[in-house]
């Protein structure tokens, strides 16, 4: 029989889109949730689709973040959940959101998101919440999947990614020397 193990830590990160003008904190909100800001990437225009137009208005933006305090991958359901709770809190005048998070996590060998819609390559991990691999590490860099958004497949995205894992790596190396 399978010897059952703890899962390696990973590193908490959240994919924003956001209206430009937003006047509200959401980095602060994020940190009560994830910890403090480890990196961010530079806000860039949000051009790939026009999905969120509708609901959030034109000209977005897009904007990468990364948490220092390592997790557990279990725990990506539940920091869904809460960055759910964060959307909803700061809407438009229509009802519509002023920013939408996506919460993921990086590991050494992935970068899964989360999702609360339902599709065939998507997992369910329970409470309306599934789990997507967006990203796999491999020949040492991030390689996009067939179902990987585009804004994920360029290079900002890709190398924020790499830096995200570079952190991880050393938080990881940290905690196997204090042991």
């Amino acid at each position: 029989m399978a010897e059952i193990k703890q899962p390696q830590r990973t590193l908490p990160v959240t994919g924003l889109i956001f209206v430009p003008d937003l006047n509200v904190d959401i980095c602060k909100e994020l940190e009560n949730i994830f910890g403090a800001i480890e990196i961010k990437s530079s806000s860039i225009p949000f051009r790939h689709t026009e999905y969120y137009c509708e609901e959030m208005g034109d000209n977005l933006s897009r904007q990468w973040i990364a948490f220092g305090d390592l997790i557990l991958p279990d725990a990506l359901a539940e920091f869904k959940l809460k960055t759910n709770e964060i959307e909803n809190k700061h809407l438009n005048e229509k009802g519509g959101r002023l920013v939408n998070i996506d919460p993921g996590t990086v590991s050494l060998s992935n970068l899964i998101l989360a999702s609360t819609k339902n599709y065939s390559h998507r997992v369910y991990l329970g409470r309306g919440i599934y789990a997507e691999v967006t990203l796999v590490y491999k020949q040492k860099r991030f390689t996009p999947l067939e179902w990987t958004y585009p804004d994920y497949r360029e290079d900002e995205a890709l190398d924020f990614f790499a830096r995200a894992r570079e952190v991880l790596k050393h938080k990881l190396s940290e905690l196997e020397r204090s042991r």
